[in-house]
C-alpha cells in the first residue's frame, strides 16, 4: 500500500494523515485500490480496501467518519465515527476519530487548529469552491471553536491541475477571471488556487499552507482522476485524526 504523508501536519505528533493512491492489496484495472461505493467496483471489495486502509492508519472501520458528498456547502460536526449521510465539510473536537474526504479530481482540504486542538476535513470541487465551503469552514472553525488563522495548520491535497481542467463558461460564473484561462471556446479553471486564496484571504500565514503539486489527471498510475477515467474511475480517500495518545 502506498498512502501519501503531508509534511506540514507530520510536524504535529499529535496528528495522524493519510492519503490513498491507486496502489494497494495488488489490486488491479479498472478501479485499482478504490476507497468508494459509489461506482462500480465490487463493495466486497472496496470494503476490504477501506479496512485494510483505516487499520494502516491505526483505526477499525467504526472510528472513521464517511460522508455522502454532493458538492454542496454542508458542514457537519462529528462526536462519533460511521456514516454522516449527505455532507462535505467535517469538523471535530473530539479525539480518535477519522475524518475522511473522498477525492477522484476534487480539491480535498484537511485543517488542524494546533492551539484548540481541533480538525477539519473539506471536499471542494468547482461547486463547491463555488458556494465557499472552504471559506464557510473556517467561519465555523473562528465563530465557534474560538480558532485564529494564525492557528490553522492547512494541508490542501492532491487535485486536477488547471492545464487539464476544461470546463464551459458556465463553470466560471462566480469565479474571478484570474483562475481561468480561455482555451477556445472552453476555460480551464484552477479550482486549487482560488482555495488557496480563500486561506491566505482569511488569514491563514502562508508558512502554515501546504498546497500539493500533485495532479490527479496527469498521474494516470498513481492516482485517481475520474475526468481522466471516467465510470471506470476509482476514488482516493484522505483521513486525518487527532490522537490523544501520542508521544510526549
Amino acid at each position: 500500500m502506498v498512502v501519501l504523508k503531508s509534511c506540514i501536519l507530520s510536524g504535529f505528533p499529535e496528528i495522524t494523515f493519510g492519503f490513498t493512491t491507486k496502489i494497494g492489496l495488488n489490486r488491479e484495472a479498472p478501479y485499482f485500490f478504490n476507497m468508494s461505493l459509489t461506482g462500480l467496483d465490487k463493495k466486497e471489495i472496496v470494503i476490504e480496501n477501506r479496512t485494510a486502509f483505516f487499520n494502516y492508519m491505526g483505526l477499525n472501520y467504526d472510528e472513521v467518519v464517511l460522508q455522502r458528498q454532493i458538492h454542496s456547502d454542508i458542514i457537519t460536526y462529528i462526536n462519533k465515527g460511521g456514516a454522516v449521510g449527505e455532507s462535505d465539510a467535517l469538523i471535530t473536537d473530539k479525539f480518535n476519530i477519522g475524518l475522511a474526504v473522498s477525492s477522484a479530481d476534487c480539491l480535498p482540504a484537511f485543517i488542524y487548529d494546533k492551539k484548540n486542538k481541533v480538525i477539519a476535513g473539506v471536499h471542494s470541487g468547482w461547486k463547491g469552491t463555488q458556494k465557499k465551503i472552504l471559506q464557510k469552514t473556517l467561519a465555523k472553525l473562528f465563530n465557534e471553536f474560538n480558532s485564529s488563522p494564525e492557528n490553522l495548520i492547512v494541508y490542501l491535497g492532491p487535485s486536477i491541475s488547471q492545464k487539464n481542467y476544461e470546463v464551459g463558461e458556465e463553470v466560471t460564473i462566480g469565479f474571478d477571471s484570474k483562475y481561468y484561462i480561455p482555451k477556445g471556446e472552453k476555460f480551464l479553471l484552477d479550482v486549487a488556487a482560488v482555495n488557496y486564496d480563500m486561506l491566505i484571504e482569511a488569514g491563514v500565514p502562508e508558512r502554515n499552507i501546504e498546497k500539493s503539486n500533485l495532479c490527479t489527471y496527469d498521474m494516470k498510475d498513481f492516482l485517481q482522476s475520474y475526468r481522466r477515467d471516467g465510470i471506470n474511475s476509482g476514488r482516493a480517500l484522505g483521513v486525518i485524526i487527532l490522537r490523544d495518545n501520542y508521544a510526549r
